[in-house]
């Protein structure tokens, strides 16, 4: 059982720590480049290796991958796959009211008048509306902070952290959003996330033998 906040943070340092740092890089680049600049230096360096790789790694950050992997968590552990899918839903349930909110314009939109500059992965299917935040990026960088929270070898949370890095870089590369709303997205992902677990993995249904155990461990 957690101690609270602190024990939260301990135990996902090798993820938090590392995204603080690139997080602060990238508000210095807000504050030094325009939407339109940061957007185009994305969408100017194509290839078609890349074209064909950022639809399967933006799917990383889709929830029906955190329900797959909740249901692997659940042969293990339904305090594992709970942790998990309640994580995913709160910080989900967070980015569907802001998107509503603010309702944003995707680039797509928001670049309509400058369509010819701007590489559309062929086929892909290009969102226009509620650009903020970024979903899959909540998605990605929650679901990062749960599984550092979970194993055992807390290194592993700076590759987490460079999955999620990469989901929020596809999602700016298929032009399915823009700089700010990857960068919102994570700290709702990141901080939403710290929050859900100091609180509910503190309580003591989640900690009894009967949640520890798994469809797989039944002792």
């Amino acid at each position: 059982m957690n101690k609270g906040a602190k024990d939260v943070l301990y135990r996902v340092r090798y993820f938090l720590i590392p995204y603080i740092v690139v997080l602060c890089a990238c508000l210095v680049v807000k504050l030094l480049f325009t939407r339109s600049e940061i957007y185009f230096a994305v969408n100017g360096v194509y290839s078609n290796w890349a074209d064909y790789c950022a639809p399967f790694i933006t799917d990383i950050g889709d929830g029906i991958t955190v329900i797959v992997l909740s249901a692997i968590l659940a042969l293990f552990s339904y305090r594992y796959a709970f942790l998990m899918i309640t994580s995913y839903a709160i910080t989900s349930l967070t980015a569907q009211i802001l998107k509503y909110s603010f309702d944003m314009p995707r680039p797509k939109v928001y670049f309509s008048n400058q369509l010819d500059k701007v590489h559309f992965v062929k086929d892909l299917y290009i969102l226009s509306v509620h650009s903020f935040p970024s979903g899959h990026s909540v998605t990605a960088f929650s679901a990062g902070v749960v599984v550092t929270y979970l194993v055992k070898n807390k290194m592993w949370g700076i590759l987490l952290l460079g999955v999620a890095i990469l989901v929020g870089y596809s999602r700016m590369y298929l032009s399915q959003h823009f700089f700010e709303d990857v960068l919102a997205g994570s700290v709702i992902g990141v901080m939403v996330t710290i929050l859900w677990l100091s609180w509910i993995d503190r309580r003591k249904f989640i900690n009894s033998p009967r949640w520890c155990r798994g469809l797989l461990k039944k002792d």
